[in-house]
């Protein structure tokens, strides 16, 4: 980062934000009022099903435009992410309307907690005149849980995959979110929780990567990725890193 950072953009499930528990136990709770039953044997196959599902996905990237037509592509692609995972460890009688409402829980804050350093972090950069966005393969409903958790305006500008017509790591969702700021690449900083999807992607849009790694466990593979990546154990290091860098 040899050049001042004008321009802060954060992936947003992960790094600013996090599931409440395991996921895989969130919705077998869910799945619980329609008979199934939630053991040690069944958590382990719904978290790896999971895992695969992901895995198996295709990028949450649709060729529409309309918002309602992407809202519609972004509900499709979840129900067949889900419905990969029950098909794996059993699937159960009255499943669209366990998706519905599955799907619809996770819209609002109950199931998302903040990192305990984000607010302070962002008010940090906002005090330094950092402009701030977010860059995230997430879907529409993200919108509703920054409203519930309280960053909603904390952030100039906030560009997803299903509207930007490519996912992280693909250097176009990153080069439609800096065209958003008007904003250089080398005045750009990316940070997120992936080494793939955020640091890889912001590389090879051009722009400096931080890595938010609380265990440094993807510390050997930073290093063999090169550029301007840097590894931080905590958002509340970001600042520091950045003023150090102008």
């Amino acid at each position: 980062m040899s050049q001042r950072i004008t321009t802060v953009f954060f992936d947003a499930a992960g790094t600013l934000f996090r599931v409440k528990g395991s996921v895989g136990r969130i919705y077998l709770r869910y799945a619980e009022r329609f008979g199934v039953k939630q053991t040690p044997e069944m958590l382990a196959a719904v978290e790896e099903a999971f895992a695969r599902a992901f895995r198996d996905a295709p990028a949450p990237v649709f060729a529409v435009s309309d918002p309602t037509a992407i809202k519609r592509c972004e509900r499709l692609w979840w129900f067949d992410v889900v419905h990969n995972v029950f098909y794996r460890v059993g699937m159960f009688e009255g499943f669209d309307d366990y998706f519905e409402e599955v799907f619809r829980a996770f819209e609002g804050p109950e199931h998302w907690e903040l990192y305990p350093d984000t607010l302070e972090t962002l008010k940090a950069l906002r005090e330094e005149g950092v402009e701030l966005g977010i860059i995230s393969n997430f879907d529409t409903r993200l919108f509703a849980v920054l409203r519930g958790l309280g960053l909603a305006e904390a952030f100039d500008t906030v560009t997803l995959s299903s509207f930007a017509k490519a996912a992280k790591p693909a250097p176009q969702i990153f080069r439609a979110a800096m065209a958003k700021h008007a904003v250089d690449a080398d005045e750009a900083l990316h940070v997120g929780d992936s080494l793939r999807e955020d640091a890889e992607g912001a590389l090879a849009a051009g722009m400096a990567a931080v890595l938010v790694d609380p265990q440094r466990r993807a510390a050997p593979a930073v290093a063999a990725v090169g550029g301007p990546v840097r590894g931080i154990r905590t958002l509340a290091e970001l600042p520091a890193l950045i003023r150090a860098s102008a």
